[in-house]
């Protein structure tokens, strides 16, 4: 079936329009918008599914039992894997783009719903997610083609605005959906099974109703809807196989490697934000996981305006680089805000702060998308999609090595991350236990020295331990002199003891007013020595222990509820409980650290854009726009004639 002239339909219909997608015409405004739209909404389902584990990144670490470092690790192939995908899209200036992006969505969404919700380990889940990894980056190269196709440079950055909304609404969507649904669904495989339908009803749209440019239409420079009829009547005569000849020889030039390392080092934040703001909010401030997200809310909305708004202004004053320039200084000074706020930070103070961050974001990313496809276009506009991969290849890469500095820098998030919440939960539950232990070192350490067992003894015959430290004295006579207290304990009636026999015993007590104390003593106190004679086997057991237990007496309730801490709840708190407090402390500075370096990524942005396309002059850019029209009616001339 062949196209109309306005490029209504398709080469192809039936089943074969589920594979032949190309337009033998350029479409008009109507379906031009719909196929557009169509790479847009398949942009925002992508990353919905790439981002969702930045909003469970806490549940995932804790389910698989994994290390902070290990998380990042499997970003860092995830992304490594989707580099070399942006590579191979390059081929996409051969093959086509659309079906691309169609079925790739299809292994997208199988993934997101059946694979990664029932992966049984860590390995398994760091495959699947290479494979998506290695998915978005075919999708990353073929849908900013696909919007470069369909939109001339007088509409580039208006376009290209839209097509960023991808990424950046992708977060939103991950960020409102969880912040939603977490309360009541808490499970983090939930998430991708939400999203993984989705992924397969906007696959479904895109398997259906998305359509390309045959490559003689796309091979060409288009500066405005008025170069229609010119590129039609080119296409006629097009030798797609010379001009696409030696592409990465013709893409590997300094404007194209350097504009696209320009723009990796600028977004640093952003992809920090889009992996790791749940955890810097929840770690750092105790914000809840879902709270984190809802933060992250403010800062997908900002940047999806602004990405809009500035992408039509760019558009109608006809220059890209003034914006640039204006959004790296302000995204300079709001990092630089960012990272000095602190402990005690509100929750409006941070949307606040992150949405203008984000809204200077915007102003500079929409017209750098835009001025990147031209300048590949100056080069050669056939050869789109591999200067895209040449972006996607150097993009990925610099967020993998990014993402192996960081847990260097920010070494503090493994013990957080790995151990912190645990501790966190069990230094609550036990908060009045341990204070305890904090603050009576001595009485903690004598409690450990003495076995349980004589701690239950003690506690049993506590009232007969009382009794022989209180009559020590008597008790040691009577232990020194077992025959005469023998023979004494026969006379019921004191008054009936031999005086020779009493002399004995004031005589064995010490003699005297003392001796004479002893015995009267042991006379009134006779049946606290039998319970302390009866118990002496229990006693004995004891008696090591005897200045352990002395310092524990007053505390008995306090140990008494430190013993029913359960003791590998003891032994976790002491294996980690001091890495997670130092952390804690070193947390913020070295976040402090990490920020910086995406200042740092920001100031290389800004000198990296005199090597881009376009004009700095509104005027200048009309004068040029002028000058293309007129060359457009000439050369239109000569054709007709």
């Amino acid at each position: 079936m062949t196209a109309t002239a306005q490029g209504a339909a398709p080469a192809a219909g039936g089943i074969n329009g589920l594979w032949q997608r190309q337009l033998d015409h350029y479409p008009d405004t109507r379906p031009r918008m719909t196929y557009l739209a169509i790479v847009v909404l398949a942009t925002i389902a992508l990353y919905y599914a790439f981002y969702i584990p930045g909003a469970v990144s806490p549940s995932i670490i804790a389910h698989f039992g994994m290390t902070f470092s290990t998380y990042v690790y499997i970003i860092v192939i995830a992304n490594a894997v989707g580099a070399f995908g942006s590579l191979a899209a390059g081929l996409a200036d051969r093959w086509g783009r659309a079906n691309l992006v169609a079925y790739g969505l299809v292994i997208v969404g199988l993934l997101v719903l059946f694979g990664v919700p029932n992966a049984p380990n860590t390995f398994t889940y760091g495959l699947l997610f290479a494979i998506i990894g290695a998915v978005e980056g075919v999708i990353l190269v073929a849908t900013p083609a696909l919007v470069r196709d369909f939109s001339p440079q007088l509409g580039r950055a208006s376009a290209m605005g839209f097509w960023t909304l991808g990424p950046v609404l992708g977060s939103l969507v991950v960020a409102v959906v969880s912040s939603n649904t977490l309360s009541h669904l808490p499970a983090w495989q939930d998430q991708f099974i939400i999203a993984g339908i989705v992924i397969l009803v906007v696959a479904a749209i895109a398997v259906i109703g998305l359509r390309e440019l045959s490559p003689q239409l796309r091979d060409q420079l288009m500066v405005s809807m008025r170069d229609r009829a010119l590129i039609e009547a080119r296409a006629r005569g097009l030798d797609v196989k010379t001009l696409t000849e030696h592409p990465w020889r013709q893409m590997l030039r300094l404007d194209i490697i350097g504009s696209a390392f320009a723009i990796s080092v600028f977004l640093l934040f952003y992809y920090t934000a889009v992996g790791f703001f749940t955890i810097y909010f929840t770690s750092l401030f105790n914000f809840t996981l879902s709270t984190a997200n809802s933060i992250g809310n403010w800062f997908w909305a900002f940047d999806a305006a602004a990405l809009i708004i500035i992408g039509i202004i760019s558009d109608r004053v006809g220059v890209r680089k003034p914006f640039m320039v204006l959004g790296a200084v302000g995204a300079i000074v709001m990092t630089i805000i960012f990272l000095n706020l602190g402990h005690g930070t509100t929750y409006a103070t941070f949307a606040l702060v992150i949405s203008i961050l984000a809204v200077f974001l915007a102003i500079a990313y929409a017209p750098w998308m835009a001025s990147y496809t031209e300048t590949i276009e100056k080069h050669n506009p056939a050869l789109t999609a591999t200067g895209l991969a040449v972006w996607g290849w150097i993009i990925r890469a610099v967020i993998a090595v990014s993402l192996l500095v960081l847990p260097v820098v920010v070494s503090s998030m493994t013990p957080l991350v790995t151990y912190g919440s645990q501790v966190a939960t069990l230094s609550a539950k036990y908060s009045s236990q341990l204070a305890f232990a904090a603050s009576h070192p001595t009485v903690v350490a004598a409690a450990q020295k003495v076995p349980p067992p004589v701690v239950a003894t003690a506690q049993a015959n506590a009232t007969q331990l009382a009794n022989a430290q209180k009559l020590a004295p008597e008790l040691a006579v009577i232990q020194a002199n077992p025959v005469l207290f023998a023979r004494l304990a026969t006379y019921t009636n004191p008054a009936t003891i031999p005086p020779a026999l009493v002399a004995q015993a004031i005589r064995a007590a010490g003699g005297g007013a003392k001796g004479l104390q002893i015995l009267t003593t042991i006379s009134a106190n006779q049946a606290a020595i039998a319970g302390v004679i009866a118990a002496a086997p229990a006693l004995k057991t004891v008696a090591p222990y005897a200045a352990e237990l002395t310092i524990m007496a007053p505390f008995g309730p306090q140990l008494t509820a430190l013993s029913k801490v359960p003791p590998s709840d003891l032994a976790y708190l002491k294996a980690h409980g001091a890495d997670v407090v130092s952390a804690a402390a070193a947390a913020p500075g070295q976040w402090k650290n990490w920020w910086w370096v995406c200042v740092g990524g920001q100031v290389i942005f800004i000198p990296l854009i005199l090597l881009m396309a376009g004009r700095w002059s509104p005027r200048r850019a009309r004068e040029d726009t002028a000058e293309h029209e007129r060359l457009v009616q000439d050369e239109m001339t000569k054709l007709g004639a």
